[in-house]
């Protein structure tokens, strides 16, 4: 069996959000049950890529060894439950930087497309918590799903400006749509 892509939001999806940003290792704390999900849907054959903005490089709040080390403790962990991220891409841009990569640009996810070696998208997932994730993923084909953490609950009521806002799979949390994608793609095998 062949898993699919699947990309992730960070900030909001797998850990827990804050307004003033997370700007160190100590502060970045997974969201209860993203871990195991994350290495769930690995055992289960999937590619995980993470496509994050991060802007509090560019307000000065973090630097490049703090996001580092942020990303270090969360692979691993994911490591730690048996997953494994295969590459993360990430935006160091702030909002009026007039970038390609900062959601809901599409240059994070042709970063991952070409570093992992894909032709298209077009049978990835991208998740996240904002409309703006969604927004990526959409305009690059993939298939869409908003996790109700982090910002996602005030996301779901914007899912109208998206082309096809009913076929967004909507889940409580990570945990719940690893669980609807794992049991489905048993169910087609």
């Amino acid at each position: 069996m062949m898993g699919n892509l699947i990309i992730l939001d960070r900030d909001g999806t797998i850990n827990e959000d804050s307004a003033s940003y997370i700007k160190s290792s100590d502060e970045w704390q997974p969201i209860p049950g993203a871990i195991e999900a994350i290495a769930r849907l690995s055992q289960a054959g999937h590619t995980i890529a993470i496509a994050t903005n991060q802007s509090g490089l560019a307000r000065g709040l973090f630097d490049e060894a703090a996001l580092a080390a942020m990303h270090t403790k969360m692979t691993t962990l994911i490591e730690g439950a048996g997953g494994r991220i295969a590459h993360i891409a990430y935006c160091p841009h702030g909002p009026n930087d007039q970038c390609r990569c900062r959601k809901p640009g599409t240059g994070l996810l042709e970063n991952i497309r070409d570093h992992l070696g894909y032709k298209t998208l077009d049978n990835s997932w991208m998740v996240g918590d904002t409309l703006r994730d969604l927004q990526a993923g959409e305009a690059m084909g993939c298939r869409l799903a908003l996790v109700k953490t982090g910002k996602g609950k005030d996301a779901e009521k914007e899912l109208t400006a998206l082309r096809h806002p009913s076929s967004v799979m909507v889940s409580h949390c990570l945990q719940e749509f690893a669980d609807t994608l794992i049991a489905h793609t048993h169910q087609n095998t």
